[in-house]
């Protein structure tokens, strides 16, 4: 389907995991190992906050950049990626799963301070489509610009509360997705991992209605990780608080990346981060 990744931590040059890690974005769009797809070379997105300004008053509002190119062909990503400094971002490698390959279909969805990305899918969704459209609230339909699962599923769970509760939004839009797939004779009709940030704190989710999700990592804390490896010249990149959660391990060294368990939320903020029990299947 997708590959995506979602930093938050100290500012840090976004290529350092898009570009440079090992098994970096760009690399799995190239070759995934764990992914349902191996390429994944149809767009990318990258989405970003500004560094924090403290005379600024409310939140912080994110930049995208989206591109149908395949991610290892596109020097812009070099050049923006490498010129930017983000405490928190979001990059995603597309496999179009039916959608057309269109900018307004690659990822980060982006509305006021929040974006979105979503790796799996809404099995059969032009089942579903219209009563999952229609659901959503009058004054966001119109924002929809493109014909994807994803961007519908984003701004159902806008209309259902993302803002005020980010958990019980998805969750609820969740459900919705599931009750209008049963009742059009669809089996398992959630699949995938998403992440919703509204600038501050990134909400990670791992869920599918048949209990066998797309993959999904969260890194160790930083000096834990130092620890293990004290010689590794690279953490230096890496400030205390940096958390990455990605489709799959940036790097093959034993302890840095754990899976994040089935039917499960990650919370990432600035305290740190925890899981919460998601959805039963």
């Amino acid at each position: 389907m997708c590959r995506w990744l979602a930093y938050t931590g100290e500012p840090l040059q976004p290529a350092a995991l898009i570009l440079d890690a090992q098994h970096s974005v760009v690399a799995m769009a190239e070759n995934s190992p764990l992914g349902a797809e191996t390429v994944n070379g149809d767009g990318f997105g990258f989405g970003w906050y500004p560094v924090a300004n403290t005379d600024a008053a409310g939140p912080r509002h994110p930049s995208v950049f989206r591109s149908i190119e395949p991610a290892w062909n596109d020097q812009n990503l070099r050049e923006i990626s490498r010129a930017v400094v983000s405490p928190l971002f979001f990059a995603h490698v597309r496999a179009a799963a039916g959608p057309p390959i269109q900018q307004t279909n690659c990822h980060p969805f982006r509305h006021d301070n929040w974006l979105f990305m979503h790796n799996g899918a809404i099995s059969q969704f032009g089942l579903i489509k219209r009563e999952l459209a229609l659901a959503v609230d009058p004054s966001l339909y119109p924002l929809m610009q493109g014909t994807t699962d994803s961007e519908v599923l984003f701004h159902l769970a806008l209309t259902l509360g993302l803002a005020d509760d980010p958990i019980g939004a998805v969750r609820a839009a969740i459900r919705r997705v599931e009750e209008a797939g049963h009742a059009a004779g669809v089996q398992f009709p959630m699949q995938g991992t998403l992440a919703v940030s509204d600038g501050e704190t990134v909400w990670a989710f791992r869920y599918s209605s048949q209990g066998r999700s797309r993959s999904l990592f969260h890194s160790a804390d930083v000096p834990t990780i130092r620890a293990m490896y004290p010689d590794a010249d690279r953490l230096s990149l890496f400030g205390d608080h940096a958390q990455v959660v990605v489709s799959e391990p940036l790097n093959d060294l034993p302890g840095v990346f754990r899976e994040v368990p089935e039917s499960t939320v990650a919370v990432l903020d600035p305290e740190g981060y925890h899981h919460e029990a998601f959805l039963d299947a």
